[in-house]
């Protein structure tokens, strides 16, 4: 599925609600017959402040037609690459990036081409709506910020990569809320990094997981520092000289400690071991 570009891209960021956006989810743009002017659309939009450099579209623009460029022929490994470059580009606070009006105006005014290369599905040639204007586990842009912001350690955003090579670890976690916890977050990247559990054990792991935490406040077997809100506030401070994310090479995250690698260890080892057995559908637990 090929859609163009929009004729007109707005120069900075808006607020666009679900609503709004509704009547420009046409079926020729969601078949990919043929997208939207964007005119029609800027009137529906609410600004954003003018004097924050966060909000010019340009950045984004040039990240993400890097990214189609880059992966044309394998199109899952834009995730990786796109996500801590994303995070790093959009400099938000969560509060911010919990607004979907944001990112359904980043898919459907600024990168509806995007949206329609990495989500058209291959089956019916069509998109579904939620990769514009849904919830975060599903909306193109939101889950890729969200998942760098869980899957960052501190300032490295090497654990993002991995993650995000695994699409049911991604919607998964996200959708079960299950990495807000760092240490949590750090040991499912060790137990992929281990070649424990790929594809469809995924889920099965998430679930064991997410039982167990339901008798067992991780916090006691690996506690953690919660993220330093200065050091924050100083990373998005420092957006407007910070200069292009690098495409070759990650860019650095806010400088927050990493989780201790002990913790990281011991955690990760417990995981190991409720994933043995674990009911995982087509293999046989471990007992």
């Amino acid at each position: 599925m090929t859609i163009g570009k929009p004729h007109h891209i707005p120069q900075r960021l808006g607020l666009l609600s679900a609503t709004a956006a509704d009547s420009f989810l046409t079926e020729d743009l969601l078949t990919g017959v043929r997208g939207h002017e964007g005119v029609n659309l800027a009137k529906v939009v609410e600004p954003l402040a003018e004097d924050d450099v966060r909000w010019e579209v340009e950045p984004l623009r040039s990240l993400l037609e890097d990214a189609m460029h880059e992966f044309r022929d394998s199109k899952t490994r834009a995730d990786g690459w796109l996500a801590p470059r994303l995070h790093a580009t959009l400099r938000l606070t969560r509060r911010e990036a919990a607004d979907r009006r944001l990112w359904t105006h980043l898919a459907l005014a600024v990168a509806p081409d995007y949206v329609a290369w990495r989500h058209a599905s291959p089956s019916t040639s069509k998109i579904n709506p939620e990769r514009f204007k849904g919830t975060s586990d599903r909306q193109c842009f939101s889950r890729l910020w969200w998942a760098a912001e869980m899957f960052r350690n501190g300032s490295d955003y090497s654990p993002v990569e991995t993650a995000c090579g695994t699409q049911e670890l991604i919607h998964s976690a996200l959708r079960r809320g299950l990495v807000d916890h760092r240490p949590t977050a750090q040991a499912l990247v060790g137990v992929l990094k281990r070649g424990i559990a790929t594809g469809r054990e995924i889920e099965g792991l998430m679930t064991a997981i997410s039982a167990a935490g339901a008798t067992l406040v991780y916090d006691a077997l690996a506690d953690d520092e919660p993220r330093d809100p200065e050091a924050l506030r100083r990373w998005i401070a420092d957006a407007e000289r910070a200069p292009s994310v690098p495409r070759r090479t990650l860019p650095k995250g806010p400088e927050e400690e990493p989780v201790p690698e002990e913790t990281v260890r011991k955690l990760t080892d417990y995981f190991v071991e409720l994933f043995e057995t674990a009911p995982v559908r087509g293999r046989t637990p471990r007992t």
